[in-house]
């Protein structure tokens, strides 16, 4: 639970998401929730001066880790104390540090101090307005809050699941009113085979025009992957047309060179691996094109926004917008109501 601060200049309320085995049937959600809503308090309490909040100006960050604040944006200035792990802080000003480190300089001033710009994901808090007529093969949406709590259900126990995060990418599977009229969306998780239900106000679908490919089909496209400085260059007929920093593996051979192609895209993917020591367990990775049958793929990110320097497990890393740029400037297509396209003639990938 989050609790409302006006002061701060944004309100969070009381984030409760539901997570259930995916043979609970919409008469058993109603059977089990009716009597339970209320009594365990997952009621929403909307502020009355929301729309205040949501034309306010000032940009919202959520710490991805534990974080210190300093009283200048330097790691040499005084330490004035730390922020927890999905803290919402108020962007007030940018300020570029005295070059540590030299890959990414910037720093975000907050109220009570500065803190380097590395693990603040640069988050919005919108809510929407939810649909319940969800099409048969199921409906693409972003979260548009900085998080949303998922809960398991299981033999008529909760336990806290999952929290989604701003920008991540999920499918819903059909949507449900409870008796307090608010709507709830089943979101399936395509590594598990589970499902959730999650608020829906915390959702924006993914519309067809947002899924228009970027240039004509006609054109040679190619990107380069740069490991030496971190950015990715888009080419049409070998002129270069757009770049973006990047994130690759963190050690010696984690992001393979040479010569690919994007094989396969998801829109979504929940993707877990690693080592014991170096374990990852991400849903939602947004605008997924894969370039490898192991698992490297271009992608968004949430959990960092530290682009620039080595940092990944083996894929290319990517701020959000530049993975849903290169998602749809890329071959193959994905039409915005698929999950998975696979193709021979995907555009070609140069890592080097």
């Amino acid at each position: 639970m989050i609790q409302s601060n006006e002061k701060q200049g944004y309100i969070l309320y009381q984030y409760c998401s539901f997570s259930m085995i995916p043979t609970l049937s919409r008469r058993d959600f109603l059977r089990f929730f009716g009597s339970n809503l209320l009594s365990l308090g997952f009621l929403f309490a909307i502020p009355k001066n929301f729309a205040f909040i949501q034309s306010q100006t000032i940009p919202l960050g959520r710490t991805t880790r534990s974080l210190n604040y300093y009283d200048l944006p330097s790691y040499s200035s005084k330490e004035l104390g730390f922020y927890n792990t999905d803290t919402i802080v108020n962007i007030i000003g940018e300020r570029l540090g005295d070059q540590e480190p030299a890959h990414n300089p910037l720093w975000y001033q907050t109220e009570k101090g500065w803190i380097h710009s590395a693990y603040v994901q640069p988050v919005k808090n919108i809510l929407n307005e939810p649909v319940l007529d969800i099409p048969p093969g199921g409906m693409l949406c972003e979260v548009t809050v900085p998080f949303t709590q998922a809960w398991i259900i299981d033999n008529d126990r909760k336990k806290r699941s999952y929290r989604f995060y701003y920008g991540s990418t999920h499918w819903i599977s059909y949507a449900i009113k409870a008796y307090d009229n608010s709507i709830w969306y089943r979101i399936v998780d395509d590594y598990y085979e589970a499902s959730y239900m999650a608020y829906g106000r915390h959702f924006k679908p993914v519309l067809a025009e947002e899924m228009v490919p970027i240039s004509a089909l006609n054109i040679n496209k190619k990107i380069e992957i740069d490991l030496v400085n971190q950015k990715l260059v888009a080419f049409e007929n070998d002129r270069p047309i757009y770049m973006s920093r990047i994130a690759t593996g963190y050690f010696e051979g984690d992001t393979p060179i040479g010569e690919f192609s994007i094989e396969r895209k998801q829109p979504s993917r929940h993707m877990v691996g690693g080592s014991e020591t170096r374990r990852f367990d991400l849903p939602g990775v947004p605008w997924v094109c894969f370039i490898s049958w192991t698992g490297v793929s271009i992608h968004g990110t949430y959990w960092h926004n530290n682009y620039g320097t080595p940092q990944s497990h083996g894929c290319i890393n990517l701020p959000l917008e530049a993975a849903k740029w290169v998602y749809r400037w890329t071959l193959p297509e994905v039409p915005v109501n698929d999950d998975y396209v696979e193709s021979e003639f995907g555009t070609k990938v140069v890592i080097q």
